[in-house]
């Protein structure tokens, strides 16, 4: 039976002193970070699932190269956006909360690996559903008032940045999978489905506070390892159908940012375009100093992922994964998410200042 989560406050250290003392201060007074493993800092790792990644080899270039439920190698586009911002890291998760020193900041990470916008994609894995993290988020609400004060609390939720990861999951392990799906609606009425829902997720966390939001695009589909081993026919380059389903659902997605922003004139909100440097990652690695993207570098590369497949025994996992755009079959490593982060500092920088 899964554990239920309980709601703690994640806790954030301010970054290092300035040059004439003083502690930088981070861009926002929090990070709040709502989906899937590409985010997840390892939430799954308290819950009753198969979908973990809380054993070796994952982490192994992370702090003290230990498995923390993260789906890499080492940080995770979560981290890294926190560092970006001023903060020491991404918010841990929501499990394990962190405190120490005297000058905190606060964020929650509630995103769970295997989730998406559909719930039903969520409950064929087992982990925590998008629309159950929305309720966790509440309860943070509540205890945060506690803590800082209703005043405080107001002005923390109001100004941090709320970023959301889904979709990519409802299309790759469940639309696709599913015939109970595909046979029934096409890839555009899945994808006007998600966004509708995306849509009330977007609502629902404005009514809570929100006023800066963040929305991931979803990966280029066709371009993950395990997803040309299964729908490539025995080629190596990406999938072209699955990509252009992506593509499509993203085109979708731009104009409900466009339609929410035009709604709620004091919501700062925007698509963060991962979809294109992924894909360019994926499609010409040389550009970017990776040498290797057909395979990830856990074991085979080809449909290895989680830690029944990608662990201390998968034999063939590359013993540097700092040239490799996928960690595991569908995975990005630390070095792919730095490349990632890069391209969407813009974005990011226009949702903060």
């Amino acid at each position: 039976m899964a554990v239920r989560i309980l709601v703690f406050l994640a806790i954030f250290l301010f970054v290092g002193p300035t040059t004439d003392g003083r502690e930088a201060q981070p861009a926002v007074p929090g990070v709040m970070l709502f989906g899937d493993s590409l985010v997840g800092v390892g939430n799954n790792d308290y819950i009753a699932t198969l979908v973990k990644a809380n054993k070796a080899p994952y982490g192994r270039d992370f702090k003290d190269h230990v498995a923390t439920g993260r789906f890499g190698n080492g940080k995770l586009l979560s981290d890294i956006i926190g560092e970006k911002l001023g903060f020491n890291g991404s918010p841990p998760a929501y499990l394990s909360p962190q405190a120490s020193g005297k000058n905190l900041l606060i964020g929650a990470n509630f995103a769970s690996a295997g989730s998406g916008y559909y719930d039903p994609t969520s409950r064929m894995y087992h982990v925590i559903p998008l629309s159950r993290q929305l309720e966790y988020f509440k309860e943070y609400q509540s205890k945060l008032s506690v803590v800082a004060g209703s005043n405080h609390a107001r002005s923390i939720i109001s100004d941090s940045l709320y970023i959301i990861s889904a979709g990519s999951n409802d299309f790759g392990f469940n639309y696709y999978i599913n015939p109970l799906l595909f046979l029934t609606e096409n890839a555009d009425q899945f994808s006007d489905r998600l966004v509708g829902i995306f849509n009330n997720t977007v609502t629902q966390l404005y009514a809570m506070g929100a006023r800066r939001v963040g929305v991931f695009s979803i990966v280029p589909l066709g371009c993950a390892p395990l997803a040309i081993t299964v729908f490539g026919l025995g080629r190596s380059r990406c999938v072209p159908r699955l990509n252009d389903d992506a593509r499509r659902f993203n085109g979708k997605l731009d104009a409900a940012v466009d339609s929410l922003s035009k709604r709620y004139n004091d919501l700062r909100i925007a698509v963060l375009d991962i979809y294109t440097p992924w894909h360019s990652l994926a499609t010409s690695p040389g550009a970017h100093g990776f040498t290797e993207a057909r395979h990830g570098c856990c074991a085979t590369g080809l449909v290895e992922f989680t830690v029944f497949l990608c662990n201390s025994l998968s034999i063939g996992t590359c013993p540097n994964a700092t040239t490799y755009v996928h960690w595991d079959s569908i995975h990005p490593s630390e070095a792919a998410n730095r490349v990632i982060v890069d391209s969407l500092a813009e974005r990011i920088n226009k949702l903060v200042m």
